[in-house]
């Protein structure tokens, strides 16, 4: 199963770094849509990284145009997840699918609004919380949709039992 995070227009650099060491150490590949909120070299781009930069497969795009015509929603599984979506994240069977692509919104406005209405009742995820707050920090999102995929394809090619400190 190959998984793919997408981040539509991200605007803050710790974010995204945080989201780059997620996508480094499951295997998922990250799709940056510009434009950016920062440069891919800022510092705390970098910070928020690590070391993880040289084993993340990482593809960019010029604007969600060029994204959604290399990869058509009616080609592929491709999930967008917002805070109005229709279905929780979790009822959603990923086990059955070879490839999965989850499109995350700027941080201050969430995915656009025509295309949140055009597969608003097909394709929008969310994540449950109270309803008297706004939403829960991107890089939190990702990470948690993430290992609901992850599970549901029994955590295939990751490791189950830390050997790091074996080897020191």
């Amino acid at each position: 199963m190959k998984l793919h995070i997408v981040l539509v227009e991200p605007e803050i650099p710790q974010n995204t770094g945080n989201i780059a060491r997620t996508c480094a150490i499951t295997g998922a590949k990250l799709h940056l849509v510009h434009p950016l909120g920062f440069k891919i070299n800022e510092k705390t781009l970098k910070r928020a990284g690590l070391d993880y930069w040289d084993k993340l497969e990482i593809e960019e795009h010029d604007s969600l145009n060029d994204f959604l015509n290399k990869y058509k929603p009616e080609e592929n599984d491709l999930f967008f997840s917002t805070t109005k979506g229709k279905t929780k994240y979790t009822d959603i069977n990923y086990s059955k699918m070879d490839e999965v692509f989850v499109l995350y919104g700027k941080e201050t406005k969430g995915l656009p609004e025509w295309l949140l209405e055009k597969y608003l009742d097909t394709r929008t995820i969310r994540i449950p919380m109270l309803p008297t707050l706004r939403s829960l920090n991107l890089s939190n999102s990702v990470a948690i949709i993430t290992y609901e995929i992850l599970r549901q394809h029994n955590f295939e090619d990751l490791q189950e039992i830390s050997t790091y400190f074996d080897e020191k």
